[in-house]
């Protein structure tokens, strides 16, 4: 849905002729008919929620084609409300702007949306769900749970790869240092050297070793790790939003769309491929007796009951999400204190108070309340998936007074959520020092919904946060940063999350 690229009607017309399409609309208007009476709406004695106006056939899919849904779902809910519903082609959508609803979804009425709808996109990408971030609730979904917490990211996994995020926080500081050392007057590129460190701590994890790169047999080549990371990180976030059109009008996947299925079907053959190549290499590091401490290892001693495709994916999924929100988390904060010097000094002499010469460590977080105040008010002004992956409406509910009937799509919109002026003063504005308020819990890690919540809470919150955190404190207390000219103003987003369309550019300065 992040993307109309074409009409769907206008591409039936044209490849199928004149009694295809016509033949498309009589089923469409049946099934319309039938699916409103089967599925209530309008048979409860709770209202509707308002209902956005749209076209025939294609219903509000031409108002989304910005490719930027949370903008156009924000707008809306000025005028329609926070619940209304929305036409995606077949498919009602029922979309949540407001973070009271988005928790009575996911806590209160979760056991009535609990399934995930995916794209056909994600589909294949997900290898029809078999991931933790895109499962439904069910076994699967909370065994894997429970085995990337026990090695990944809980809190006594986080202790013992805690070694690993020291030594990436450090290497990307000393490449700042030596870029300042050898173009004293250039932009840095923070995203290009943090993102690399990244993709070098994922791996560590998963596999036990940065790989530098690999012989993929089933591809015939041997990649580098730059072509490593482009496949298994930037392809499938790329693909991730690729729109088959026939994922609006379910009653015409009959209909061949080959130049999408060809596309996503070689991405997902590749990534597999590769992650296919890396398995079977540190199978050799442990067949000869070397054990470490990563997920790759443990799932092979542990998971007896994972198939081998489901932990190629599980693999693969601690690999992508570790690499990439964070990431834009970090550079989106960097970006906001380059653009403000009052509050980025503000933070550097709370870093001073609390480290004085040491540099700053996840032991001090705890006594950085400022620290943890930008962090948060960057997740809530640049939520990095401002849009929670669908889910499916299984059993009649309710959802802010409204009835939601069976059959629905649900849509949270996060960064609705966190731009409503209900609950946000000045929501547009970046004001780290509205996380001080005594009116916000500190306890309260989901305030902004960014890591979702109930029983779907993020399972990366405590790593994403302990990286963040700790880089922003270091990268502000080893340098000055300030935006480049005209870089204030890029802030466009691009991708499945809100990466900056544009890396940053900053000028840096050493404090020492």
């Amino acid at each position: 849905m992040e993307a109309i690229q074409a009409l769907p009607v206008g591409t039936v017309v044209a490849y199928g002729g004149p009694a295809i399409a016509l033949g498309g609309l009589s089923l469409f208007f049946l099934r319309g008919y039938v699916n409103n009476h089967r599925n209530g709406w309008g048979s409860s004695n709770l209202p509707l929620p308002p209902e956005v106006p749209g076209v025939p056939i294609i219903g509000n899919l031409l108002q989304l084609k910005e490719k930027k849904p949370h903008n156009t779902f924000t707008k809306w809910a000025q005028t329609y409300g926070p619940v209304y519903s929305i036409k995606t082609g077949a498919n009602k959508m029922v979309v949540l702007n407001t973070g009271d609803v988005a928790k009575e979804a996911t806590v209160t009425r979760f056991q009535s949306i609990s399934t995930r709808k995916l794209s056909n996109a994600l589909r294949i990408l997900t290898a029809d769900k078999s991931m933790v971030a895109m499962s439904d609730y069910d076994e699967f979904h909370k065994t894997a749970k429970r085995h990337v917490l026990t090695n990944v990211l809980g809190p006594n996994a986080q202790k013992r790869h805690r070694i690993h995020r020291d030594t990436m926080i450090g290497n990307v500081v000393q490449q700042l240092h030596a870029f300042l050392k050898d173009h004293p007057f250039e932009a840095v590129n923070l995203r290009k050297i943090f993102a690399s460190e990244l993709f070098g701590l994922a791996l560590k994890q998963a596999l036990g070793k940065d790989v530098q790169s690999i012989h993929v047999e089933e591809l015939g080549t041997t990649l580098s790790r730059d072509e490593i990371f482009k496949i298994l990180v930037l392809d499938p976030m790329e693909g991730a939003i690729d729109v088959d059109w026939r994922d609006f009008f379910p009653y015409m996947k009959w209909f061949p769309n080959k130049s999408f299925e060809n596309k996503i079907e070689q991405m997902h053959i590749r990534r597999l491929a590769v992650m296919k190549a890396l398995i079977k290499e540190q199978k050799k590091r442990i067949a000869s007796g070397e054990e470490i401490n990563c997920y790759l290892d443990y799932l092979l001693s542990e998971a007896k009951t994972l198939s081998e495709k489901q932990i190629e994916m599980l693999l693969w999924e601690s690999i992508i999400e570790t690499s990439d929100t964070t990431l834009v988390t970090t550079e989106w904060a960097m970006y906001e204190l380059a653009k403000d010097p009052e509050r980025q000094n503000r933070l550097y002499r709370e870093i001073q108070s609390v480290c004085g010469a040491d540099k700053i460590t996840e032991e001090k977080l705890c006594q950085s309340p400022y620290l943890a105040a930008v962090f948060h008010e960057t997740l809530r002004k640049h939520s990095p998936v401002p849009i929670v992956p669908l889910r499916y409406v299984h059993e009649d509910t309710e959802l802010g007074g409204y009835h939601i009937p069976a059959g629905s799509e649900i849509a949270i919109n996060i960064h609705g959520c966190n731009m409503d002026n209900n609950v946000w003063e000045v929501p547009e504005e970046w004001m780290p020092e509205r996380f001080l308020d005594r009116k916000y819990d500190s306890a309260d890690l989901f305030k902004t919904m960014a890591f979702g919540g109930g029983k779907r809470v993020c399972a990366g919150a405590l790593q994403a946060s302990l990286i963040s955190c700790t880089a922003i404190g270091r990268f502000v207390q080893e340098f000055e940063w300030r935006l480049t000219d005209g870089e204030e103003d890029n802030v466009d987003t691009l991708g499945l999350t809100t990466h900056k369309l544009h890396p940053m550019k900053a000028i840096i300065k050493s404090r020492n």
